[in-house]
């Protein structure tokens, strides 16, 4: 086993890219869970947006006309979930199971033609000076710029929940809103805009997925994204700076898991009696992910202290 091959700025670079696609869609979750609203239809909406992002982008030749469109396949996605919600009234969570399976199918029949085509490449934002800086540059500045759209998205809706009026009128009708309702506000109206945004986040999760991450478009290629941003949003306890720091994490596990494997840490494993395979430790956001919920669950008082009253009952299991 050599760790030497293991650079640490080069694990915090990729640690940050890997992030991203969870970090915009658990961010977009937060928001619609803070309205009362459980949307389980996240991973469906990723593929759709990195296949319309994917696609987008080869025809014309232009990242940014594909992240558009990426975002705005995760939002027609959501909306589809928001009126079968909201106005047909039907469950949200076999609706958003519903949407998933839709999404995976309508995205595996779009992206046939794109299979093993390269899409055009999202440039590095060059900052003058600060990407010059020795380390600091590498750590900080050396980012294409929708990663820093992102934590830049995460600032602003921490502001927006927790300074402005309609931040609070979003937090009132996640927490009663046969409240809110009695005060004039339109709880349909109010939920659909917040799904509609959280669909956008995750299709550009998506989209950064197949332009950025893994620039070219694979069939299933979000392999449970959409479910480890859920499991964010949880593990934050639906704070948006928490977001940020759990999708580090598990975008930190992904890469870790990866650095391993080069630096011959199976071969270490094997050579000492322990049987291992690279799928072992491929499980490992996977596992990681599994276990943060249980913990979590565990304390199920401090869960529903941090849940929009709305879907406390939903993630502690209570009666």
């Amino acid at each position: 086993m050599d760790l030497s091959v293991v650079d640490p700025v080069a694990l915090f670079v990729g640690l940050v890219a890997a992030a991203t696609p969870l970090l915009f869609a658990a961010i977009g979750e937060l928001v619609v869970e803070k309205s009362g609203v459980l949307n389980l239809g996240v991973e469906g909406m990723m593929i759709v947006g990195a296949i319309c992002g994917f696609a987008t982008a080869v025809k014309t030749g232009s990242p940014a006309l594909g992240f558009v469109a990426g975002a705005a396949g995760g939002c027609v996605l959501s909306l589809i979930f928001g009126v079968m919600t909201q106005y047909l009234l039907s469950n949200q969570v076999a609706t958003g199971l519903a949407l998933t399976l839709f999404g995976l199918g309508i995205s595996a029949l779009i992206g046939q033609p794109f299979t093993g085509v390269k899409s055009p490449t999202v440039a590095r934002l060059e900052i003058p000076v600060l990407s010059e800086i020795p380390l600091l540059g590498r750590l900080f500045f050396s980012y294409d710029i929708v990663i820093y759209l992102g934590i830049a998205l995460v600032v602003a809706v921490w502001w927006f929940l927790k300074f402005t009026r309609r931040g609070l009128v979003l937090r009132a009708v996640g927490e009663n809103h046969d409240a809110a309702h009695s005060l004039g506000y339109s709880v349909v109206a109010i939920r659909l805009a917040a799904i509609a945004f959280g669909g956008a986040c995750a299709g550009l999760g998506g989209a950064y997925l197949s332009l950025a991450r893994v620039p070219q478009w694979t069939e299933g290629m979000t392999a449970g994204a959409g479910w480890i941003a859920l499991a964010i949003v949880v593990f934050s306890a639906w704070r948006p700076w928490r977001v940020l720091l759990g999708a580090w994490l598990f975008g930190g596990v992904t890469i870790l898991q990866l650095n391993l494997q080069a630096s011959g840490f199976l071969s270490w494993l094997q050579s000492v009696g322990i049987p291992a395979q690279a799928q072992y430790l491929s499980m490992t956001p996977y596992l990681i992910t599994i276990a943060v919920l249980v913990v979590i669950s565990a304390d199920g008082s401090k869960a529903r202290s941090n849940a929009p009253a709305s879907l406390g009952r939903t993630f502690t299991g209570s009666g």
